[in-house]
């Protein structure tokens, strides 16, 4: 459980190598039980279905469309990718997604974000049906996971920090966890999972605005950063021994690698993690993680429409 586990005030200024939370070998374990899942409710005439919508040609949207469709073949989950043109109109877009919330082979909608500038996103989130949100960004799943309501979908990056977090024992019960970010898809569902009753965590949000944010930071047990600014916390932000989340996945110049870049989190890793208990890698840190908590929402919109 959440509440046991590491404690984190005690610990020495001295540290021992941080231990490193695998997002990756850990997601292997999560999609390992979505495919026994899947398995099951196939033994009952069920095949979990998951559309994801893409308008435009971003390439990393590209990317992720296309790895969430590799999942959910690898699973035995039934996909369907709708690709459509930049030009797409709002209503177009409105029409697409009525037109899933109306298909019983699908259990879940995902409109990949980010769409076109002239695609008002938050409507787009609204005509998804809720029991079909499987990204938990419509306004009722939000309230759900208000009411701490287990019913509701909880957004799949904070699903995810907070599975890594369980996974490798991290004390919440009575931590003090920042969260640098206060938007929708990380950073307040985030807070809110922290401080459940099931986590029990004493949370401060910071942000751009925050005064003086290196020393809110080092008050910080568990420091979580979903800001998307490559490499921001520095060594002097982090308190020794505290456990160290990195959300962020940026690509920095590097003319010695052959890709042209390379890919950061919002943490500068080598100068961190000596003083960390415990600290995320980026990549293969949250990111797997997210792609393994939508699998599960799917499997749960399922069984939910299955009764």
């Amino acid at each position: 459980m959440l509440a046991g586990g590491i404690g984190l005030c005690q610990r020495p200024t001295t540290l021992n190598p941080p231990r490193i939370l695998d997002g990756k070998a850990l997601a292997v374990t999560v999609l390992e039980t979505c495919r026994a899942e899947a398995a099951a409710l196939r033994a009952h005439g069920i095949t979990a279905g998951l559309a994801v919508v893409l308008v435009g040609e971003d390439p990393a949207s590209q990317v992720y469309v296309g790895s969430k469709a590799r999942t959910c073949a690898e699973l035995g989950l039934y996909s369907r990718k709708i690709e459509l043109p930049a030009s797409t109109t709002q209503q177009e877009l409105l029409a697409v997604v009525r037109g899933l919330n109306a298909d019983p082979a699908i259990h879940g909608i995902l409109v990949q974000s980010p769409p076109p500038s002239h695609i008002d996103e938050a409507a787009i989130i609204r005509a998804i049906d809720p029991r079909k949100d499987v990204d938990g960004f419509h306004p009722e799943n939000v309230a759900k996971l208000v009411l701490e309501d287990p019913s509701g979908f909880v957004p799949c990056t904070p699903a995810g920090c907070m599975k890594l977090l369980e996974s490798a024992a991290i004390a919440t019960a009575g931590a003090d966890a920042v969260v640098i970010g206060r938007s929708m898809i990380v950073g307040k569902p985030l807070a809110l999972l922290l401080i459940s009753k099931h986590a029990n965590a004493t949370v401060t949000i910071a942000h751009s605005r925050s005064r003086d944010l290196p020393a809110i930071c080092r008050r910080a047990d568990i420091l979580i950063a979903a800001v998307g600014r490559p490499e921001m916390v520095r060594a002097d932000w982090v308190k020794p021994g505290a456990v160290v989340i990195d959300v962020g996945i940026n690509r920095v110049s590097d003319a010695a690698r052959k890709s042209g870049y390379r890919l950061t989190g919002d943490v500068a890793y080598q100068e961190v993690a000596p003083r960390c208990a415990a600290i995320t890698p980026v990549p293969g840190g949250v990111g797997p993680m997210t792609i393994a908590m939508l699998m599960q929402n799917t499997l749960q919109a399922a069984r939910q429409f299955a009764g």
